[in-house]
């Protein structure tokens, strides 16, 4: 049930997903199910970068051809640590968790805490998930 009902609450955010990867088809994205990540997957996304992707709800842009790739993290990239390489899929499935919760809020709170960047904390808890396989909420417990 909570599981439905998070995929309803991030419905506005997911339906931006399905039209941007729709409107990159005739361009070589192409859609697939990815059921581990409770997400459409839209591989081969022109104008992400390289090696990039952008979670919409429960919806994954990304420009390679396989998602399950490994990347640095945010931290690593902009020099604050060293880090190992992270599974690209395993960060984008903490932003679908975030989203799932967020719903609509997602968008204007990511950017209010930075947007790209590695300060922004919803970026650390997806890298925190990526290389735990815990900790996808961008605010700690109290």
């Amino acid at each position: 049930m909570a599981l439905l009902a998070g995929v309803a609450w991030t419905l506005p955010n997911s339906l931006l997903g399905v039209l941007a990867g729709l409107a990159c088809v005739p361009w070589g994205a192409r859609p697939e199910w990815r059921r581990r990540d409770l997400a459409l997957g839209f591989r081969c996304m022109p104008r992400i970068g390289s090696g990039g992707a952008l979670t919409l709800g429960n919806v994954i842009l990304y420009s390679c051809e396989q998602l399950d790739t490994p990347c640095f993290t945010y931290a690593h990239r902009a020099g604050h640590r060293q880090e190992p390489c992270i599974s690209l899929a395993d960060h984008e499935r903490a932003h679908v968790f975030q989203y799932m919760v967020l719903g609509p809020l997602f968008l204007p709170l990511y950017a209010a805490c930075g947007g790209i960047s590695a300060g922004n904390r919803f970026e650390q808890a997806a890298d925190r998930y990526a290389l735990q396989r815990s900790g996808w909420w961008p605010w700690p417990a109290t």
